[in-house]
């Protein structure tokens, strides 16, 4: 089989190479499948540089989630049938033809999705659920600033919130990104975060600023999301696609009343395994029921790899940008 392999850590993918491999075989307890698609996280850029909390040992194979259908059975694996079309987690594996994972880590793929869809949705939606409902406990009607609304976390979250009934503000720094979110999410109000943002979300909200923010941006945008937040607000730390990690003087939320929270999914549900089963169960019980809109920007073959990279590292992504082997 053909995959991405990462054989060295360094910048600009200089350590990363497409290989061939005998296929793997399953062991007891897990699952081949062969990939249809795998969708590109910026945990998977981060590891092939070694800046990512996970760091596998050398080499290793990429691609973090993955959607394709059984291949072959390990011992003991009843759950699945030859052929079943499934969706789940690669810790480690998905950009490559055939991964090999626990079971426990797959589930059937909704009908209502496509390859490429499903393959978007479980480390995106996930982070949304974790942050909007276990972390900041949002209720309807509640103002919640996004930002990053057109990347992948982003994007999923403006989709959530609105299916949880809250008013939306997607904020981006391109109008162009920021059209497709309205076309495709109609969120209540959009904001281009390149000429500041505080006082137009103070227009938004009435005044009293949003009551969540949702920010995987870090940086600037962080510090000027303190300035617009609600009293008793709630603002999401999420990442730090700026490359700057803020800091925060605490006057700030002990005047204004307002809690800073770590959103980290993957965490939350190693913590709290019942309730992180329950994440899961309800992000994928929405995608079943074709209430979710994953937005797929491209997909790409194998061969394409740095190309699906660079879309999101050049934040050029609206949505996900996904890998298909078989192509």
């Amino acid at each position: 089989m053909r995959a991405l392999v990462v054989d060295s850590l360094a910048p600009d993918y200089a350590g990363c190479a497409i290989r061939e491999f005998e296929t793997p075989i399953p062991g007891s307890g897990d699952v081949r499948v062969r990939v249809r698609a795998a969708s590109v996280n910026f945990p998977d850029l981060l590891m092939t540089r070694g800046d990512y909390q996970h760091k596998p040992p050398l080499p290793f194979i990429p691609g973090l989630e993955m959607a394709g259908e059984v291949e072959a059975l390990g011992e003991g694996v009843t759950a699945f049938a030859i052929g079943d079309p499934v969706v789940g987690a690669a810790r480690i594996g998905g950009f490559s033809e055939f991964a090999v994972t626990p079971a426990a880590a797959l589930r059937r793929k909704p009908e209502t999705l496509s390859f490429a869809e499903a393959a978007s949705v479980g480390a995106a939606y996930l982070t949304a659920y974790v942050a909007l409902v276990r972390r900041a406990r949002v209720e309807p009607g509640e103002w919640v600033l996004v930002h990053g609304a057109a990347g992948g976390v982003g994007l999923a979250c403006v989709d959530l919130a609105k299916i949880l009934g809250c008013r939306v503000i997607a904020a981006s720094a391109s109008d162009e990104k920021l059209a497709v979110v309205q076309a495709a999410y109609a969120p209540d109000a959009a904001v281009n975060v390149s000429g500041g943002f505080r006082e137009r979300v103070k227009e938004i909200t009435g005044g009293r600023g949003a009551d969540v923010i949702y920010d995987p941006v870090g940086g600037d945008v962080f510090d000027e999301s303190t300035r617009c937040i609600a009293f008793d607000g709630r603002l999401l730390i999420v990442g730090f696609t700026s490359g700057r990690i803020p800091t925060l003087s605490v006057n700030m939320p002990l005047i204004k009343g307002f809690s800073v929270m770590g959103v980290r999914a993957g965490e939350y549900g190693r913590q709290f395994p019942e309730k992180g089963r329950e994440n899961i169960d309800a992000v994928w019980g929405l995608a079943a029921a074709g209430r979710l809109k994953p937005r797929v920007h491209a997909e790409l073959p194998l061969s394409d790899w740095r190309a699906a990279f660079d879309l999101l590292a050049d934040r050029k992504v609206i949505g996900k940008a996904v890998i298909r082997p078989d192509l």
